[in-house]
């Protein structure tokens, strides 16, 4: 597993990637705490032999953790997207390793909040994308090529205003590794394990949404109170999925999660 780090001194901060498999798209996010933080940006880990499982990413994050010196004890855990979920079973599989939690527009962990999702998505979509969306298994016969140009035709549904995103230079999209990784998370939420398998965390929790972000925040805000100590939920106005991206919200992201950051981790940590 590559693991970036960005900052010399400061509190401790792991940033999580989503996807699955959307490696070095925090880089961004930990630039931006790096002049107040010390942050780990691993990239999880791709396809191989086996297939992948939330279970293997959640030791990964343990291994990586129990390499380093002590002083990493406990760190911060900012996690976008399915790196929000990824974040949330660490904590809750590790409570002894994991600190507080940053979970910017977290991804679903129900039905309901799925089919939300999905209507807000159809309700944005207009007939020239639905043709184009509909066209992409006889241009791109290949899976990850199929699944690259899908996601930057539906980018602009996810955003309200924002900046492009920076190239990934983790290279072709491991369609594999996004697949497997998200079809084990559905198949554990199937089965019951998730969330209610969240009920043994002690970390406390910071939901961070963008009014714009199709992802329903209420509803899975609410799917987790039961389970997980949330200590605020915040939506940022004129903000979609990716805040730090954002024009008109970039500034207030990073100034509420570097401030939430400060209050809620000692210096030492």
């Amino acid at each position: 597993m590559i693991v970036r780090e960005c900052g010399t001194q400061g509190p401790r901060v792991i940033v999580l990637h989503g996807g699955p498999a959307a490696a070095g798209e925090m880089a961004p996010v930990a630039r931006g705490l790096a002049d107040y933080f010390r942050v780990l940006e691993p990239w999880q880990r791709g396809s191989g032999e086996e297939p992948l499982r939330v279970r293997r990413h959640a030791e990964d994050l343990r291994d990586m953790l129990a390499a380093r010196p002590r002083v990493w004890r406990r760190p911060a855990i900012v996690g976008h997207s399915w790196g929000a979920m990824l974040a949330l079973v660490f904590a809750a599989s590790y409570p002894d390793m994991a600190g507080p939690l940053v979970l910017i527009g977290c991804g679903t962990f129900d039905e309901a909040a799925r089919a939300r999702l999905h209507a807000t998505l159809e309700e944005r979509m207009d007939e020239d994308l639905r043709r184009r969306l509909a066209r992409l298994p006889a241009e791109y016969p290949d899976p990850a090529e199929r699944l690259r140009h899908r996601h930057e035709l539906m980018r602009p549904l996810y955003d309200y205003d924002a900046e492009p995103p920076e190239p990934l230079d983790s290279g072709p999209l491991d369609v594999r590794a996004h697949t497997e990784t998200w079809q084990d998370m559905l198949r554990l939420q199937k089965e019951g394990i998730y969330p209610a398998g969240l009920d043994s965390m002690r970390s406390l929790v910071y939901m961070l949404h963008g009014t714009y972000d199709p992802h329903p925040g209420p509803l899975i805000r609410d799917s987790l109170a039961s389970h997980v100590p949330i200590v605020e939920y915040r939506e940022l106005e004129r903000c979609g999925h990716d805040p730090w991206r954002e024009r008109g919200a970039r500034d207030e992201f990073f100034a509420v999660l570097r401030g939430w950051l400060h209050t809620h981790l000692s210096p030492g940590r």
